[in-house]
């Protein structure tokens, strides 16, 4: 049974994390949750989909989407890095900071469509 006080991450939700690839000397980043409520919130599940954000914007790659301070509430802006979708352990994860706004639902299908494209699965 999960304990009354389990938060789980909601679909657009931006969290933190760190990365087993990620240099030893790089602290947690901000991702963002793209894997389905069923899946996150189920019990029995320990993992969710996310794909990270980095605030080094130098040349956005074809895969990467642009998301504003604005409309995340992070302090800077960043790009969603859909090459590099990734699962991670729920237990793994730091919840939202105060003032994180979630992706829209519209930008979430723009990262699925960069995901196909980093696949080479475009028609």
């Amino acid at each position: 049974m999960t304990p009354p006080d389990v938060r789980y991450p909601i679909r657009g939700e931006i969290w933190w994390t760190r990365f087993p690839t990620d240099p030893p000397d790089k602290g947690r980043r901000p991702v963002v949750v793209v894997s389905t409520d069923g899946r996150n919130c189920h019990p029995r599940s320990n993992t969710v989909l996310v794909i990270p954000l980095s605030t080094s914007i130098h040349k956005p790659g074809p895969a990467h989407l642009l998301l504003k301070a604005g409309e995340t509430g992070l302090s800077a802006d960043s790009v969603a890095q859909a090459e590099n979708i990734c699962t991670v352990k729920r237990v793994d994860l730091d919840a939202p900071v105060h003032g994180h706004r979630p992706v829209t639902n519209t930008q979430i299908r723009r990262l699925a469509g960069l995901v196909r494209l980093a696949m080479g699965c475009v028609e």
